[in-house]
């Protein structure tokens, strides 16, 4: 038996948009705080990125080839941080060759102001 779904409690899904900083894509919704790569902003500014991938306003969703035209996303850039130090470790064995190189990434720590 099939449950009768009343349409006017359904509620809609909020706006958000799929960008790509980085390499890296990243889905953000207007208020989300989100860590990317380091970007050449000073903190307390504000960026547009152009570089969105889909963008929906709760109803329609468009999808770019490879970016859809005139979507823009807001950021506030909060701080600029290190991430989590990743170590590489390379051995060959019974040979005494051991090499250890670490990495910490340059974060950049933003607000998503709007979307549009």
């Amino acid at each position: 038996m099939e449950k009768a779904v009343d349409k006017t409690k359904v509620k809609a899904m909020e706006a958000y948009a799929v960008l790509e900083t980085g390499g890296k894509q990243v889905l953000v919704k207007a208020g989300d705080t989100i860590e990317i790569e380091k970007l050449s902003t000073e903190p307390g500014q504000e960026v547009v990125l152009d570089t969105v991938c889909a963008v929906s306003d709760g109803t329609t969703l468009k999808v770019g080839t490879p970016y859809v035209e005139g979507a823009k996303v807001t950021l506030a850039i909060d701080a600029v941080k290190r991430g989590e130090k990743v170590i590489n470790f390379k051995r060959k064995r019974r040979k005494g060759y051991r090499r250890t190189v670490g990495h910490r990434q340059q974060l950049t720590v933003a607000t998503v102001k709007a979307i549009a």
